[in-house]
């Protein structure tokens, strides 16, 4: 029911209310489908560098540290793209900032195709890491803020669950194009599907409602937004987005206001050491793999399967999350994610390597479907003018941990093989399950 009051001189209108408690229309799925998509895009290029490093290594003689600036590189743009994502679209809108990181990841992503020398790439993938990096915070708000509050954890996360979905289907071309076509290829067919992708959001996507009822020069926008998720307001002479408006929109000191910092400082570092994991998953598993024989046809599909088991974890969590509320479903799933990664050191690779395989799509179930769970839990913490923001910031120091996954990752590889690699893995998870485990502002259980 749309939520109307009556002032003195006005009426007035609570949009956030309206959305959170109205129905889920056919144009508000659409919105939902195209910020999904815009994250399996942001998947695909975001982790094709994990499929090409084994066979660019193999052509150029590269050694797994050199490679680890290139990596690295990607990761600290990615850091800055988020962090500098939430400012921009808490500020400017969601729509214009996702269109731009994804015409910048996939402009970068094409170039990488160009490259002569690991310096080069790095070089190049600093940029495409900026526009990977700020489109994940910019799609997930955009999600979060169109879809009613009873739909909105499935939503939210099965959104994110794209960003593994677009990795596995990087997986699947790669298992075709690359041996086939080459990296370049590769790269060059990553980037043009992003850039084409972007341009259609251009002429498709609509920006927040919620943003928009703190720009009162664009309600007249934002009226025609809300007639088509069938809320009558051709009377309405005010907008509200139903919370305080004397916060600074944005700043990142609010997300340690109003007895915000306990969680913020629990939540970045749950998101650092998740990232520390998955990251050293997305860009030396295949490595990995491919230093303990398995054929390059093979390490590739480790990845896959890490991805594909993913999915359909982060479907369990939502569901989960949506009937228990999220405390202890997260902190199971974080639980499993250790205990999964530790046991499949007792799996020998080269002698049973589908049922490593089949191990990591099981570890996957659980690490992957957590970091897309971590995304509804920031929309939950944080009200809407500092959403973008606390989401970003949040993913901005899980960057950290990615950023030190790219050294970490390869040192493991080469000090100890599969069984220091998965001592990282499942060592960061332990530390992951105490954050999410003393954090007090979980989603609550469904009444």
């Amino acid at each position: 029911m749309d939520t109307v009051t009556n002032t003195s001189a006005e009426k007035q209108f609570d949009v956030s209310k309206a959305i959170d408690d109205g129905n889920f229309t056919y144009f508000q799925k659409m919105i939902y489908v195209l910020a999904a998509l815009a994250i399996i895009v942001d998947g695909f290029d975001g982790q094709m560098i994990g499929y090409a490093i084994p066979l660019i290594m193999k052509e150029w003689g590269a050694t797994r540290a050199a490679f680890s600036i290139a990596v690295a590189s990607g990761l600290a743009g990615m850091a800055i793209g988020s962090l500098s994502a939430g400012v921009l679209a808490d500020k400017f809108g969601r729509k214009p900032v996702l269109i731009a990181s994804i015409l910048l990841f996939g402009t970068s992503t094409m170039l990488i195709g160009l490259s002569t020398d690991v310096q080069s790439i790095a070089f190049i993938r600093f940029f495409a890491g900026l526009g990977i990096g700020a489109a994940l915070p910019a799609a997930t708000t955009l999600t979060a803020e169109f879809v009613p509050m009873r739909y909105r954890t499935m939503a939210v996360t099965t959104a994110i669950v794209c960003y593994p979905a677009g990795g596995m289907l990087a997986g699947l071309a790669a298992a075709y194009i690359l041996p086939n076509q080459g990296w370049r290829v590769f790269f060059y067919i990553g980037g043009s599907i992003a850039i084409a992708f972007a341009l259609f959001l251009y002429f498709t996507l609509h920006e927040s409602p919620k943003f928009l009822a703190r720009q009162s020069s664009r309600w007249e926008e934002l009226r025609g937004l809300l007639q088509k998720m069938a809320h009558e307001v051709s009377q309405i002479k005010h907008f509200t987005d139903g919370v305080a408006m004397n916060a600074r929109n944005g700043h990142i000191t609010e997300l340690f206001r109003a007895g915000r910092a306990f969680d913020t400082s629990w939540l970045w570092l749950a998101f650092f050491m998740i990232q520390l994991s998955i990251y050293s998953a997305y860009s030396w598993l295949p490595t990995m793999l491919a230093t303990e024989g398995l054929s390059p046809a093979m390490s590739g599909m480790g990845l896959t399967a890490y991805n594909f088991g993913g999915i359909f974890g982060a479907i369990l969590c939502a569901a989960a999350i949506n009937r228990f509320g999220s405390r202890r479903p997260m902190i199971f799933w974080a639980a499993m994610s250790a205990v999964t990664a530790f046991g499949l050191k007792l799996v020998n690779i080269t002698a049973t390597p589908e049922t490593f395989l089949w191990g990591l799509g099981f570890h996957g179930l659980f690490v992957t479907a957590l970091q897309c769970a971590m995304f509804a839990l920031c929309a939950h913490i944080y009200p809407t003018e500092i959403r973008t923001t606390g989401a970003a910031t949040a993913m901005a120091f899980g960057r950290i941990g990615a950023f030190v996954s790219a050294f970490a990752g390869a040192a493991m590889i080469t000090a100890g093989g599969s069984n220091a690699y998965l001592n990282l893995l499942g060592g960061s998870m332990v530390v992951t399950t105490l954050g999410l485990a003393v954090l007090r502002g979980h989603i609550g259980p469904k009444s």
